[in-house]
């Protein structure tokens, strides 16, 4: 998978990467299929970023999808086979399209206590790997309603990051999808979910 090919030139010191979309919107997605399809039938198979240009990673967030429906409505079962019927519509094989959980975490449940919020979170995480996602982002960053004031301390954040990683690892082969272990994402270097400045409940669309 072309995850593994980026972790391994991180690990030589080489920059590669991939364009992540992160939407649910139909056009956005359709779009996304339309363009891979057309700049890898401008390369040969034998090229050297043949692999990559025929590679769609798709991502949902925690507050975009989850166990509740998110504010798009959709469990990650629903968004996979949303997402399966978008590539149908437009003959884009969904073998090349990878699905990712973007700040898979408490974030959502944040000003309810630690435990109840994580153990939310354990299903959100669990969902999304049964229903085949594989780049999974661990988010667990953010203060929740019974911390302590002041600055999360890191060894709380790790820990309840293993703790979800967990439930990923002991959830592969759980669902209707083949077994295959998750590629994680581990903490926080971005805004929250969606780029936002603030929580949302619901979308709207970007001014000018």
């Amino acid at each position: 998978m072309y995850l593994d090919e980026i972790l391994q030139a991180q690990k030589r010191g080489e920059a590669k990467g991939i364009t992540s979309i992160c939407s649910a919107h139909p056009w956005v997605l359709k779009a996304a299929m339309r363009q891979t399809s057309e700049v890898f039938a401008k390369h040969p198979e034998g090229a050297e970023t043949s692999e990559v240009l025929k590679v769609l990673l798709i991502e949902s967030t925690c507050n975009q999808v989850n166990q509740f429906g998110g504010y798009t409505g959709m469990t990650p079962a629903d968004f996979v086979r949303y997402v399966r019927g978008i590539a149908e519509e437009n003959n884009f094989p969904f073998e090349n399209i990878i699905l990712g959980g973007d700040h898979l975490g408490p974030s959502v449940w944040q000003n309810e206590p630690a435990e109840s919020a994580m153990q939310k979170s354990e299903v959100m995480v669990r969902d999304y790997v049964r229903a085949g996602f594989l780049k999974i982002h661990l988010d667990c960053s953010m203060h929740l309603g019974d911390d302590p004031e002041g600055a999360l301390d890191v060894e709380v954040s790790a820990k309840r990051a293993a703790r979800l990683a967990k439930v990923a690892e002991l959830s592969v082969g759980a669902g209707l999808v083949p077994a295959q272990l998750p590629r994680y994402i581990i903490g926080t270097e971005v805004p929250i979910p969606g780029g936002a400045q603030e929580h949302e409940e619901g979308v709207s669309v970007t001014k000018v």
